[in-house]
């Protein structure tokens, strides 16, 4: 476990799970739940000379929240670094470990109240070319295992350990590409489309669980991951010309919704697809 630190006066014991936590919609989703005071257990992976900027934006997030969060950079894909976390999770939950040295062992038992899945490691190939490496079978696997069928180890494994609340939310990104053709873009769409149909099957199956589950489609946002996109440029280009609020979409519009997501009011939404996009989807 990374940076294990706890706040012993904080009473909520309401945790999310954040996989691809360290920028993005991943971290600007981190930001805003923890405003409204949930714990967090963030993952990510990243190179080792990129860690100290992340944990110094985790430590405040921490510190200015006055919540509890754990990190682990860990490939999130990998079955036993999932099954690791869940066990270090299980006993930060019982209070069992004592991540600060002085937590009560008795204390109440935390629980999972959200997962999120913003995890975008795929691969960005052309199906055809005479100059670069062109789109294989195996890019489709690793790419629709990472990015849509991880959302369901993840769900499988909390649920199985008795980790869910009974009113929980889990909440994953997709993209206009899981209708629209993009250059380069077939793996990371065949594995929206996957996310997506996977999404509404644990809506469905989950449901009398109390286990809510929806996919954000977010607009066009300038991060990381889009900037890996061969011609990105041209998107965000293309986008601001059809975006009737004349703007790109922010990480912090989706967080804001993924928010909304996890209240009490939304009880009610499970199995559907939201455009968070300021009506870009409308031209």
């Amino acid at each position: 476990m990374v940076n294990s630190q706890q706040d012993p006066e904080h009473d909520n014991n309401t945790w999310a799970i954040i996989l691809g936590a360290s920028s993005g919609l991943g971290l600007a989703a981190a930001r805003k739940l923890a405003t409204h005071g949930m714990n967090l257990c963030l993952v990510y992976r990243n190179r080792r000379s990129e860690l100290a900027a992340i944990e110094a934006t985790f430590n405040s997030i921490k510190d200015t929240n006055n919540i509890n969060l754990v990190h682990y950079n860990m490939d999130a894909i990998k079955p036993e670094n999932r099954q690791k976390i869940l066990l270090d999770m299980q006993e930060v939950l019982s209070g069992q470990n004592d991540i600060n040295n002085n937590q009560s062992t008795d204390s109440k038992n935390g629980e999972i109240k959200v997962l999120v899945h913003s995890i975008a490691k795929g691969n960005l190939k052309p199906m055809v070319s005479s100059s670069e490496q062109e789109l294989q079978n195996d890019d489709f696997r690793l790419t629709i295992d990472s990015m849509a069928i991880s959302l369901y180890d993840w769900t499988q494994g909390i649920f199985k350990n008795n980790m869910f609340s009974k009113d929980a939310r889990i909440i994953s990104y997709t993209s206009e590409g899981n209708t629209k053709a993009w250059e380069n873009y077939a793996a990371v769409s065949a594995a929206k489309v996957a996310l997506e149909s996977i999404t509404r099957s644990i809506a469905l199956e989950y449901a009398a669980h109390g286990i809510k589950a929806n996919c954000i489609q977010a607009g066009v946002t300038d991060t990381a991951s889009l900037r890996m996109i061969p011609g990105h440029a041209e998107l965000k280009k293309h986008s601001l010309t059809r975006n009737p609020s004349g703007r790109l979409t922010t990480p912090e519009d989706v967080a804001d919704v993924t928010y909304l997501l996890t209240t009490d009011e939304a009880k009610w939404i499970t199995g559907t697809i939201i455009p968070v996009n300021g009506g870009e989807h409308l031209r």
